[in-house]
């Protein structure tokens, strides 16, 4: 688990799958359309105050979240050298976001 200054991989998994064009307002991160209907939002994020910064642009852009989770992206973050992601992201935990928070009007 990574400490609160430490930087550490993140998958947001949000409803609905989101176009090419929401890529510019999450930066690094990859966007995967799943099978699902959801599309997973994951990558390095710096710290904790840069994964709460993620979490209130979801929210400001009126995007359902569903969960997050803390990956390990070590070997991920080295290999993206040569472009190209080499391993999947082992999950470390998983937290649900409530579904019953009201939409935004």
């Amino acid at each position: 688990m990574t400490g609160f200054h430490t930087p550490g991989g993140y998958r947001l998994r949000v409803e609905g799958h989101l176009d090419d064009h929401w890529s510019a307002s999450f930066g690094h991160l990859t966007l995967t359309r799943e099978n699902d209907g959801t599309t997973s939002l994951r990558g390095p994020v710096a710290d904790q105050a840069a994964l709460h910064g993620l979490l209130t642009r979801v929210r400001d852009l009126s995007i359902v979240l569903i969960s997050v989770e803390a990956i390990d992206v070590t070997d991920e973050i080295g290999s993206k050298a040569g472009g190209a992601t080499t391993r999947q992201a082992e999950p470390i935990h998983h937290a649900r976001v409530d579904s019953g928070y009201p939409a935004k009007p």
